[in-house]
């Protein structure tokens, strides 16, 4: 059976941009694309950096340090210099917080 921790609440993560938190010690991004919260791996898989210093270019990132791009939802590495693709969580949202599933 899946296990759900909470990392946040949804009110923390603003319309159209990213929040910084925590999967026990892994790093985590979440995103706010439209009302829907999406949550990758937050260091970048080229450069070491926080995602959740990069900017929100439709329905990718860009990594704040090279400007490579990943896709939100899938993690897809999609602009170089990036080509190892970032992990990505599945998300629900239930009476206001953000629950990431843990990785089995």
């Amino acid at each position: 059976m899946a296990r759900w921790v909470e990392v946040a609440k949804a009110s923390e993560v603003p319309e159209d941009g990213t929040f910084r938190t925590f999967l026990g010690d892994e790093p985590i991004c979440l995103y706010n694309l439209g009302g829907t919260i999406y949550a990758t791996h937050d260091t970048c898989t080229h450069g070491q950096a926080s995602l959740a210093d990069g900017f929100i270019d439709d329905d990718k990132i860009e990594c704040p340090l090279h400007q490579g791009l990943f896709q939100i939802a899938t993690g897809k590495a999609v602009g170089a210099p990036c080509t190892v693709d970032i992990r990505v969580y599945k998300v629900k949202v239930e009476s206001g917080a953000v629950l990431l599933e843990e990785p089995g």
